[in-house]
């Protein structure tokens, strides 16, 4: 008989059953802070919608686990918190929260917002904990309590773990309502631009500086880049800075910043309650565990992959080229994008934080262990990406469509390359309309692809997005449209002897003179099959106007929306897979 290992009480050796426990746990702590957000938000977008993310991650910024929210999110989030380390990890102190939306320092797009929140040693310690061995518990000392004399000294103590979220906020300012223009060519008209801004400072909530900062006040100042030089704005983006409208329902967006901050608050507590029960360092041990066991997980499954490569067109001619290698005796994997198209002139440009977020997205579907989505999956990939290319774009790129649909294109990209699946519709079909009292924003579902043994699925939110459709009767309620009709496409998923999921079809009717814009792809080249199986059918946008004239669109477009006049957008199907006689 085999003598039985003796674990560390510190976890310094992990145990398998506490392994999974705290897998499940540090997910646990990431639902429960979604569950506290979407209590708290205001916006329809994130109370509804759910487009937002919460993750816990270590001292270092390094994501440990995650709730299944929003994979773009989630794989990008960790750079903001790191962005947020290197820019003011020595001087944040208990009781601060940070706030940024800026792609080049781990944001997506602008309207998605992270709030971030340190956690302190004394936050932890001194906080309620659960009743163990008679001790009676301690109350927490209210942080905004505390003399301002003892500011240095708390701020020089050691951080311990960092709670995060990210919404999608309905409205950020730019030239278009909703914060999506489907023709912008510089970050600024897409809103306003947020870099590592303190949104609480020790206790107190900075709402009139944010206020301010909504305001656009910052939009005619130079940016913080070292690299510019010169005047700024340059001359030709003078004429489009100076339409771009501040953010259009402040309100809102503060009422959805507060609710972020609660959730992070609730996330700091159950933090507090874990390490109450198992110990300070217990706790952190297996925050490093359980991004060891996700490495060993990743390398277990590169040992049984082939090289592949794939080239992917979008509507436009771009193409996104990606080669992987990998090495099986090592069990890493070298994920090369040479050869994609260099940064694009519009907003097809994915910051890199989004390519990471898409291939620790592909290389986690791999995996069948149940294990979160964390830093641990990417340490066995080196992913290469060249500067200045549409997935490592250079200030001022704008960026748009890159968080909703270049992710969608890596990441069917990379499915390709491996030949694990078809292309799923390859869109999130974002639409946006308001006006300067209303702003809504939606993305709308297709097919997904069908794979080796699987179908594809009808009408459902694929890889990198994972919102919901707002309901019928609250999207009535809320803004002055009617929906009248949400219904499959049929016959729109590839052939194969497995079939592509179908399309939809949605028709929006409005009631108000309002702006609309749609910002898609897979309007002209179809969702790919593979093995034989037939293409996707590609995706159409179209409006209906009220006097009985109908005006195709193209894929990236807006127009005037007057009473009566219809959007209708059809979603793309998802690629079939084996030929019929296989």
């Amino acid at each position: 008989m085999k003598p039985k290992t003796i674990h560390a009480r510190d976890g310094s050796n992990p145990d398998p059953v506490l392994l999974e426990v705290f897998n499940n746990l540090f997910m646990s702590i990431a639902e429960q802070m979604g569950a506290a957000l979407v209590n708290t938000a205001w916006s329809v977008n994130i109370k509804e919608r759910l487009d937002f993310s919460c993750a816990l991650f270590d001292s270092r910024g390094h994501l440990v686990a995650n709730a299944p929210h929003i994979p773009v999110h989630l794989g990008s989030m960790g750079e903001s918190v790191r962005a947020v380390l290197r820019g003011r990890g020595d001087t944040l102190g208990p009781g601060d929260v940070v706030a940024l939306n800026n792609p080049y320092n781990g944001g997506s797009h602008l309207p998605d917002i992270t709030v971030v929140t340190p956690v302190f040693r004394e936050q932890i310690m001194e906080g309620p904990r659960l009743p163990m061995a008679g001790a009676r518990p301690q109350p927490p000392q209210p942080l905004n309590k505390r003399s301002p004399n003892d500011r240095d000294a708390e701020r020089s103590r050691r951080i311990l773990f960092f709670v995060a979220c990210r919404g999608h906020h309905a409205d950020i300012g730019g030239v278009t309502p909703g914060s999506m223009p489907p023709r912008s060519r510089h970050i600024r008209e897409e809103g306003v631009l947020i870099d590592d801004f303190l949104l609480v400072d020790r206790g107190r909530f900075r709402e009139a500086e944010f206020r301010a900062l909504l305001a656009g006040k910052a939009m005619d100042a130079p940016p913080d880049d070292p690299q510019q030089s010169g005047d700024w704005p340059p001359e030709e983006n003078r004429r489009t800075l100076r339409r771009a409208a501040p953010a259009r329902n402040p309100d809102w967006n503060v009422a959805d910043l507060k609710a972020q901050i609660a959730a992070n608050e609730k996330g700091v507590g159950e933090i507090r309650r874990t390490v109450a029960h198992y110990g300070l360092d217990v706790v952190a041990a297996y925050m490093q565990h359980v991004q060891d066991n996700a490495e060993a997980a990743v390398g277990r499954v590169i040992a049984h992959l082939s090289e592949g490569a794939f080239e992917y067109a979008f509507d436009d001619g771009a193409r996104i080229v990606v080669a992987i290698t990998p090495d099986k005796a090592e069990r890493r994997a070298i994920i090369d994008f040479t050869g994609t198209s260099k940064q694009h002139p519009g907003n097809f440009n994915a910051p890199l934080a989004v390519c990471r977020a898409a291939v620790l997205y592909v290389f986690r579907t791999l995996v069948r262990d149940p294990i979160p989505l964390n830093e641990g999956c990417l340490r066995p990939l080196d992913i290469r990406v060249p500067t200045g290319c549409l997935l490592n774009p250079e200030y001022p790129a704008a960026v748009a469509a890159g968080n909703v649909e270049v992710a969608q294109a890596i990441t069917d990209a990379l499915l390709g390359a491996l030949g694990v699946m078809s292309a799923s519709q390859g869109t999130m079909n974002s639409f946006t309309f308001g006006n300067e009292r209303y702003q809504y924003y939606e993305t709308v579902c297709g097919g997904s692809g069908a794979g080796p043994g699987f179908h594809g699925t009808d009408a459902v939110h694929t890889h990198m997005t994972n919102s919901r459709l707002t309901d019928p009767e609250i999207l009535e309620q809320r803004f002055p449209v009617l929906l009248e009709a949400f219904a499959i496409r049929p016959g729109s998923g590839g052939t194969g002897r497995f079939r592509g999921g179908d399309g939809v079809v949605r028709r929006i009717r409005f009631l108000e003179p309002m702006q609309a814009a749609v910002l898609s792809n897979r309007r002209i080249i179809p969702p790919f099959g593979l093995a034989g199986g037939g293409p996707g059918e590609t995706g159409r946008n179209c409006v209906e106007r009220a006097d009985g004239g109908r005006e195709a669109l193209a894929g990236t477009h807006e127009t005037r929306m007057n009473p009566g006049d219809v959007f209708v957008i059809e979603t793309p199907g998802g690629g079939g897979f084996g030929g019929d006689g296989q």
